[in-house]
């Protein structure tokens, strides 16, 4: 008796579709380790590409449905881009309005999983985007920078998501 009511958890578990393990997208099966080397940078922003790559990196990482490797031992390839950082204000000060007392900032990544042998085959690609935001204190630049590393880790959270989950 008491191992039937041990194993109706499981069971119920196992009918109702729940799946335990491995949910990557069908096309990334074969897929076991990504190489990343340094997104390449389109915006103005000094020094964001270490600091997106290292967030795309460390989102891997965490969710460990792939291993980090060298190109030349990894099964796939991830190229990636800081397309852009985009601030808008989400509030502006009670006296002037036109000057924002907080502030948005929007990261947006675009990315191809290649794959490593034959670097013309694109396994997926897509575009990730995380945001954050900050206080417009006394120096903003020095706020902006604060800002960043949080806004990539989201998009890179949000790369790593859909290659390891499909969306």
């Amino acid at each position: 008796m008491k191992f039937f009511v041990l194993l109706t958890p499981l069971f119920f578990l196992v009918s109702c579709g729940y799946h335990l393990g491995n949910t990557k997208p069908a096309s990334l099966n074969q897929v076991k380790s990504i190489s990343v080397p340094m997104l390449s940078n389109s915006t103005l922003h000094p020094r964001a590409e270490a600091i997106a790559t290292s967030a795309v990196i460390n989102a891997l990482v965490q969710d460990g449905s792939y291993q980090i490797k060298k190109s030349e031992l990894a099964d796939a390839v991830l190229e990636a881009n800081l397309l852009e950082i985009k601030y808008s204000a989400i509030r502006g000060t009670r006296l002037d309005t036109l000057r924002p007392e907080e502030l948005s900032n929007t990261v947006t990544i675009s990315w191809k999983l290649l794959d490593a042998k034959d670097r013309t085959k694109i396994l997926a690609s897509g575009k990730s985007q995380g945001s954050s935001q900050l206080f417009a204190s006394s120096n903003l630049q020095t706020a902006r920078n604060a800002a960043l590393p949080e806004a990539c880790e989201r998009a890179g959270e949000a790369l790593v998501s859909v290659l390891a989950n499909g969306y």
